[in-house]
């Protein structure tokens, strides 16, 4: 198999400067380069750049695939935007971490197949993906926990410790998350037991006096300065850091009394994910099961009906069979064995077994110079 390279770089929240597309066609001349963009593919050679640095320069996004099966999909984010203390509690393995530079975060997943994958998709992969960008933003933890979730999966982390907090919503995936999933391939069964100390995701908008409450209760200086800033430069980056500050207190506040429960440890959820997944093929086998003896069920129901059709005809198909045999033809050969099936069926059911066989072994008399019309007839065992 040769290999296969794929390279895909988004940003989402300034363009590329004209000097930057120059700078970075310096680094392959067929590459599709867009003021947003920069993607190539390799079937010979690789990749001259440096992910990393790209990643902490130009980009928000980054995707490879290599068809030896390498995943590795990275965000990266305004550091306001995700707070590092709060995401560096589900890194741990090599599978994912998160690391500052400068005034942005970047957060990193891989996965790894040692099968490989032949044929790699990559259309629309990264735009599938882009979103749990702004989930990050909003305080949605769900991603970070897929990620810890990978580590574990892939065994990089000790079966005693304990799994970091459970975000809402493990069991209500959005389309981002389960492209997420699918793209680092993380295990169904271990998916569903980590889902089960999820609580459900209620996302309530905030109503016009919550909002204004709560801005009131901010110093007026900070307040007054990151509206100036929004209104005179169009700062994104400050109003979606006041946002995620007043969901995160307005959880907090809906979080107050909750029951805290005891966090599962990484080798009691692979257990259960397993425990899960023998159930499971269990009931996979059991219908499997229920399926054949139903198809089996019907076809000897079709069958019954067909034979009680032709029963009272043997004269005139053990005829058929005489003149079809006589052809010598491959064909016809394949005909007559048919019918003799039928026959065989209908002396099974009429007990008169003893009677086909005897007529089984006149044409095998007959026909002795036929070794192939004789190959079928052992093949079909209707002749010893």
């Amino acid at each position: 198999m040769s290999e296969y390279q794929y390279y895909e770089f988004q940003a989402i929240d300034r363009p590329l400067t004209v000097e930057q597309m120059q700078h970075l066609r310096s680094y392959s001349t067929r590459a599709r380069i867009t003021s947003t963009s920069f993607i190539n593919d390799y079937s010979w050679g690789s990749f001259k750049g440096d992910e990393e640095a790209w990643m902490e320069e130009y980009f928000d996004a980054f995707l490879y695939l290599a068809n030896w099966g390498t995943h590795v999909f990275k965000l990266r984010l305004p550091a306001p935007w995700l707070e590092v203390e709060t995401a560096q509690a589900y890194c741990g393995g090599e599978s994912f971490w998160i690391r500052r530079k400068r005034d942005n975060v970047i957060v990193s997943f891989v996965s790894e197949d040692e099968q490989g994958d032949p044929y790699v998709e990559t259309e629309d992969c990264l735009s599938s993906l882009i979103g749990l960008r702004c989930d990050l933003a909003r305080g949605d933890l769900r991603s970070l926990y897929l990620g810890w979730l990978l580590c574990a999966q892939d065994g990089q982390l000790d079966d005693e410790e304990p799994e970091p907090p459970v975000p809402p919503g493990l069991g209500q995936l959005t389309a981002p998350l389960i492209a997420l999933i699918e793209f680092l391939r993380i295990d169904g069964d271990l998916l569903d037991v980590a889902a089960e100390a999820s609580a459900e995701w209620t996302e309530t908008r905030p109503s016009r006096q919550q909002v204004l409450t709560w801005l009131h209760e901010l110093p007026s200086r900070e307040r007054d300065n990151a509206i100036a800033k929004f209104i005179a430069n169009g700062d994104t980056v400050g109003a979606m850091e006041l946002r995620r500050r007043f969901l995160k207190q307005r959880d907090r506040l809906d979080r107050q009394g909750d029951v805290a429960r005891a966090p599962r440890t990484v080798g009691q959820l692979l257990d259960a994910a397993e425990v899960r997944a023998e159930r499971r093929r269990q009931e996979q086998s059991r219908k499997a099961a229920e399926a054949k003896a139903r198809r089996e069920r019907e076809a000897a129901m079709a069958r019954a009906t067909y034979l009680n059709e032709i029963a009272g005809r043997q004269p005139q198909l053990w005829s058929q069979v005489d003149r079809l045999i006589a052809t010598t033809k491959p064909k016809n050969y394949a005909q007559a064995i048919d019918l003799l099936r039928d026959l065989h069926d209908l002396a099974r059911r009429e007990s008169r077994g003893r009677e086909f066989q005897n007529r089984i072994e006149e044409i095998a008399t007959t026909h002795a110079r036929k070794p192939a019309l004789l190959e079928r007839l052992r093949k079909a065992a209707l002749m010893k």
